[in-house]
C-alpha cells in the first residue's frame, strides 16, 4: 500500500488502516457466512451458491447447506459469481467543504470507496473508478487484483474537486458507457438539479445497473450550527449572501430534510439503495451499519 501511503495525508491513512481490519472482519463475517450477502440484490448469496428458483437443475441443489439453513440453494457455475462494479465520485467543489471536521466530503468519500473496493475485490469481483465534475473527467478499467486498491486511492488522492456539477449530464454519460449490467456505487453531495438527476438514476436504474447512492453531505450542511449574520457562498458560482442564521434555521433545517427525503422515496421507487451520511459519522461505522442492515433486508 506504499502508494497510498504516498499520496493520502496521514490522518485517512491512519482511517485506512483501521478500516482495512474493519473490512476484513465484515468479509469473514458476512461473506463467508451461510447468510445473504450484505450486497443482496446484486452480488453473490455467498460465494459459490444462490437461492434455487423455478426452472433450475434440482441436481444442482446442495443438500449442506439446505440441512443449515433450511432453504435451498444451488451451485454457481464461475460466469455467474462476478459482478463489475464501478465507484463514481463526484468532483464538484462543493466536495471540498468542511466546517469543524478532519476530513471533507471528498476524503470522506475516499475512505468509503476504499472500504467497497476492499469488499469487492476480496469476492473476486471487479471494481473501476469514474470521476466527473460537469462531464465525465477520467476513469479507470475495472480490475479484481489487489493493488488495484492502491491504484484507486492514489488516483483519488491526487484529485481536487474543482469543477461544476452536472450530475444528470454525467449519468447519462455513464449509462450510455456500460455495457453490461453493473453495480455503481456514487458519492456525491448531490447539490444540483434534483429533478435532471433523479431522471439520470432513473435511466441507470432501467439499463440494468444496481445503484447505491452515498449522499455525503458536511454536518454543518444538515444541522446548520450557525449563529447570528453569516455569510454562506456557493462554491461554484462564488455568490454570496448574508443570512441571520437565527432566523434562516428553521425553514433551512425543513429544505434539508426534504430535500434528503426526496432522494431517499425516489430510490425506493426505482429500487435504488439510499444512504444518507455526514462527515461526523465514522464511516467505517457507517458502512457497517448499512451493509447489516442491507443484509437484513434480504
Amino acid at each position: 500500500m506504499s502508494t497510498v501511503e504516498k499520496y493520502l495525508k496521514p490522518a485517512v491513512i491512519r482511517q485506512i488502516s483501521r478500516l482495512d481490519l474493519r473490512a476484513q472482519f465484515i468479509v469473514k463475517g458476512f461473506l463467508q457466512g451461510l447468510h445473504a450477502s450484505p450486497f443482496h440484490g446484486f452480488s453473490v448469496e455467498f460465494s459459490e451458491h444462490r437461492k434455487y428458483t423455478p426452472g433450475d437443475n434440482p441436481d444442482n441443489i446442495d443438500w449442506l447447506v439446505y440441512a443449515k439453513t433450511d432453504k435451498y440453494y444451488v451451485k454457481k457455475f464461475e460466469a455467474e459469481t462476478n459482478l463489475t462494479g464501478y465507484l463514481v465520485m463526484d468532483l464538484s467543489a462543493s466536495m471540498a467543504y468542511t466546517y469543524r471536521q478532519e476530513l471533507s466530503k471528498f476524503e470522506y468519500s475516499i475512505c468509503l470507496a476504499a472500504a467497497l473496493c476492499y469488499l469487492m475485490i476480496h469476492q473476486n469481483d471487479p471494481v473501476g473508478l469514474i470521476t466527473f465534475g460537469e462531464k465525465i473527467v477520467d476513469s479507470l478499467a475495472p480490475k479484481s487484483k489487489r493493488q488495484q486498491i492502491g491504484n484507486i486511492l492514489s488516483h483519488l488522492a491526487k484529485l481536487q474537486p474543482r469543477d461544476k456539477t452536472d450530475l444528470g449530464r454525467s449519468l447519462g454519460q455513464l449509462a450510455a458507457m456500460l455495457r453490461h449490467s453493473s453495480l455503481i456505487m456514487l458519492f456525491s453531495d448531490l447539490l444540483g438539479d434534483p429533478d435532471e438527476t433523479i431522471a439520470a438514476l432513473r435511466q441507470l436504474r432501467h439499463g440494468g445497473h444496481d445503484v447505491i447512492l452515498f449522499h455525503v453531505l458536511d454536518q454543518a450542511e444538515v444541522e446548520f450550527p450557525f449563529a447570528g449574520l453569516v455569510e454562506l457562498t456557493d462554491p461554484e458560482s462564488h455568490t454570496s449572501l448574508e443570512v441571520n442564521a437565527d432566523a434562516y434555521r428553521t425553514d433551512y433545517l425543513a429544505e434539508m430534510a426534504e430535500f434528503r427525503r426526496r432522494y431517499q422515496r425516489e430510490c425506493r421507487q426505482s429500487g435504488m439503495d439510499y444512504v444518507p451520511l455526514d462527515t461526523s459519522m465514522r464511516f467505517d461505522h457507517a458502512l457497517t451499519e448499512y451493509l447489516v442492515n442491507r443484509r437484513n433486508r434480504g
